[in-house]
């Protein structure tokens, strides 16, 4: 049969490129026991080799790789010398300081810029810069198993609970499927601090990292009506961002008393939906002396989902000065918001990424690492569906993407690989098989 067109990997895009990328970033951070006998770089790619193939657990990873077909093939595309078996890799990890994997992330961004994914997700026509979702999640809950940097819940019957979160950012746009994630921000004990670390401190070192590790890069921070506060607000502005905040009747009460007697009115129709909007621009955000002024949006809706009827309202505190023109486009923005709790978190949960299983906890750092480790890989997933074309349509041939990660395990498992490429086009169904090594050669 003729061989039909193929969609070829963009290099800098591709799995090849981003993982030689990263392994780049591992090899430069310092290894601060020399003597071990299998390297930190093969320990960290080990284990982001894991969270690629995802696996569900150490455990099953450690037993695998006992396959020598599975070996050959973890050294050849993971470009790894020596697993480590799942007790050393976790005491290795442990040691690490998370920071030293931000820079992880901050090579893999400028690879989507240079490619030009990032042109993609521009918002309101490039003067909103990009839309960057932020909200926290929890990682970890134990009774029993801690570290010393868990933060504590003291429960009324004396109860002790310790758990880890972890503050996300993505890169998103209303219409595209995929997230670009920045690295996670951890909510953990910080040293030396006696009281749990929050989510409001943990939102001030991502804004002072992102602004030192993106001096010019121009942000639209969406989030939750837990920003929706003077200080939060202030802050932002002071880093020179923009945002778009959901705001709530029972949570911004003054501003929404400003707001009560607007009476002007713009409806629309897109397709079967309608929508209501009511705005002003340049009101307090709350009745307090130096008040920041925000722009107030409000919308309401009737939308149709198949047959189902849907109605909704929500309003949100903005920078951008609101018009008829765009606030059709800063309702989506602040209605995307669900993509970083619905196409991240939910994702890293129920698709196959076992975001919530314990792969260790440690007792310095092991359990953060992994969870920078997992969303490296998340990274690495989301830049292959939105760029490369032999990624795509291999996802394309599955109906889930939880059968798209078991098929590729299984073909970890029973043949040997000799690029990237060849596994795309054999999860494509397209490949001749020869004994246990795949053939490139497409029918």
């Amino acid at each position: 049969m003729k061989r039909g067109p193929q969609k070829r990997e963009k290099k800098s895009l591709s799995i090849t490129g981003l993982l030689d990328n990263v392994r780049g970033v591992f090899s430069q951070i310092n290894n601060s026991i020399k003597s071990r006998r299998i390297s930190l770089l093969d320990c960290l790619m080990s284990a982001l080799a894991m969270f690629s193939l995802k696996s569900p657990s150490l455990l099953a990873f450690d037993q695998g790789k006992a396959e020598p077909t599975v070996e050959e093939n973890l050294k050849t595309l993971f470009m790894i010398e020596n697993i480590p078996s799942d007790t050393y890799m976790r005491e290795v990890l442990d040691e690490i300081d998370p920071k030293k994997l931000r820079d992880c992330y901050l090579s893999v961004f400028h690879e989507a810029q240079r490619g030009k994914l990032l042109e993609r997700y521009e918002y309101l026509g490039g003067l909103g810069g990009y839309l960057c979702l932020v909200d926290g999640t929890e990682i970890f809950n134990s009774e029993q198993i801690q570290c010393k940097n868990c933060c504590q819940k003291k429960h009324q019957d004396g109860r002790v609970t310790y758990h880890h979160q972890i503050l996300g950012a993505v890169l998103a746009k209303p219409g595209l499927s995929q997230v670009i994630p920045l690295c996670p921000e951890p909510i953990t004990k910080q040293d030396g601090a006696t009281k749990n670390d929050c989510e409001r401190n943990a939102f001030s070192r991502f804004l002072t990292d992102t602004k030192r590790e993106h001096p010019r890069l121009k942000l639209t921070i969406c989030s939750d009506a837990l920003s929706a506060n003077a200080p939060h607000i202030n802050d932002l502005q002071a880093f020179g961002y923009g945002f778009l905040i959901v705001v709530k009747p029972e949570g911004n009460r003054s501003l929404f008393e400003w707001v009560k007697g607007i009476n002007r009115e713009v409806n629309m129709t897109v397709g079967k939906n309608k929508y209501t909007f009511r705005y002003v621009n340049n009101v307090p955000v709350n009745d307090t002396k130096n008040a920041p002024m925000v722009n107030f949006l409000e919308c309401k809706w009737t939308e149709f989902i198949g047959k189902k009827e849907k109605k909704g309202c929500c309003a949100w505190a903005t920078s951008h000065e609101i018009t008829d023109n765009n606030l059709y486009e800063l309702m989506r923005g602040g209605r995307s918001r669900w993509k970083i709790e619905n196409e991240t978190f939910n994702t890293l949960k129920n698709q196959g990424y076992q975001f919530e299983h314990n792969f260790g906890h440690g007792k310095n750092n092991l359990h953060t690492v992994f969870a920078l480790l997992m969303m490296l890989a998340f990274l690495i997933d989301q830049m292959q569906e939105a760029a490369c074309g032999l990624f795509q349509e291999a996802l394309k041939s599955m109906k889930t993407r939880r059968a798209f990660w078991e098929r590729m395990r299984s073909f970890f498992s029973i043949y040997v690989i000799e690029s990237w490429t060849d596994l795309f086009e054999a999860m494509k169904q397209r490949t001749k098989f020869k004994g246990n090594r795949l053939n490139p050669n497409t029918i």
